[in-house]
């Protein structure tokens, strides 16, 4: 099944891929890797902002970084001009905006390696990484950044 297929049966939609919001770009190419730069989670169309830990649990933010993968997947289609052409999910690196006594950072990647597998199947399976940082652009409660192989 290709991944606009698994997105239908899952009930989900790409949203419009987000445009920079500084001095950077959305995606950049070298040989066969994509790197996606990070994404941080929006809800009705702002900034989901909140620490983990303190305004929001492990559960809204796994929601998030879950919310985040979609709009990581809209900028890759955009890109790349095909969701199949996608090899492999090598890396996600997960920042999540959280107390000092938060310590389920993992739990909240989860949001967003769990979409990348039911979309992508065995080739979404990835390395990741999942730190707890003071702040993000906008307040944010995740940030997300994807390393890609594609054919």
């Amino acid at each position: 099944m290709n991944p606009y297929e698994r997105l239908e049966q899952l009930k989900l939609t790409l949203p419009v891929a987000s445009t920079p919001a500084a001095a950077f770009v959305m995606a950049v190419q070298t040989g066969n890797l994509v790197f996606v730069s990070g994404h941080i989670a929006r809800r009705d169309g702002k900034s989901w902002a909140g620490q983990l830990g303190k305004e929001l649990t492990t559960d809204e933010g796994k929601l998030a970084a879950r919310s985040v993968a979609l709009d990581l997947l809209a900028t890759l289609h955009t890109f790349t001009g095909d969701l199949s052409r996608v090899r492999r999910i090598v890396k996600a690196l997960c920042l999540v905006n959280s107390t000092p006594s938060f310590t389920e950072q993992h739990l909240v990647a989860n949001g967003c390696s769990e979409l990348l597998r039911d979309v992508f199947g065995e080739r979404g399976a990835h390395a990741r990484s999942a730190f707890g940082v003071a702040q993000l652009p906008l307040g944010t409660c995740v940030e997300v950044e994807l390393v890609v192989e594609v054919a």
